[in-house]
């Protein structure tokens, strides 16, 4: 985390709407019992993209002085390509809108062959002392002005389903 937060400030900023890209590698620890690797590892990842963005976007800068931070509130991926260990991954990242409560981010890592080998959708929260901050207030401090760009209809479907999931969960 330290050397990506660290390529971040070093690199030029972006747009709320533009893609961060970064490079990663498969170590060893990643892998699961089948030399691949691990779901929970791919998610780690994800943070390791994440989290530089919002550094580029400014998103890191505004957090502290109003006691605002970040929660994933959601994520689906999808697994399509193996990776094993010393693979080398190109992830990009990009915010591709907000909803009322949630700012959903794109994910996808690349292998060096050009096949992508997974795809994330993050619902993610900025939160306040007082709960949720509304992502057009975030989008505004951002330099932002307007509404967002429409959601993608898998986004957005995506979205609609998750809302009608049942909470809490398996009661009883």
């Amino acid at each position: 985390m330290s050397w990506q937060m660290s390529r971040a400030r070093r690199a030029p900023p972006l747009g709320l709407w533009d893609t961060h890209e970064s490079t990663h590698l498969c170590w060893p620890w990643d892998l699961d019992i089948w030399a691949e690797l691990n779901n929970g590892r791919t998610l780690t990842l994800f943070d390791l993209g994440r989290l530089p963005m919002a550094r580029r976007i400014g998103m890191i800068d505004l957090l502290k002085p109003r006691k605002w931070g970040m929660a994933v509130a959601g994520a689906s991926v999808r697994y399509r390509r193996r990776v094993h260990a010393f693979y080398r991954l190109t992830q990009r990242t990009r915010c591709v809108g907000f909803d009322d409560r949630f700012l959903y981010l794109e994910q996808a890592m690349w292998r060096s062959d050009g096949a992508c080998a997974n795809h994330g959708l993050i619902r993610m929260a900025v939160t306040g002392p007082d709960g949720i901050v509304a992502p057009a207030r975030v989008a505004e401090a951002l330099g932002h002005t307007g509404p967002s760009p429409a959601l993608p209809d898998w986004v957005r479907a995506w979205a609609e389903a998750d809302n009608t999931r049942p909470w809490p969960p398996m009661q009883g």
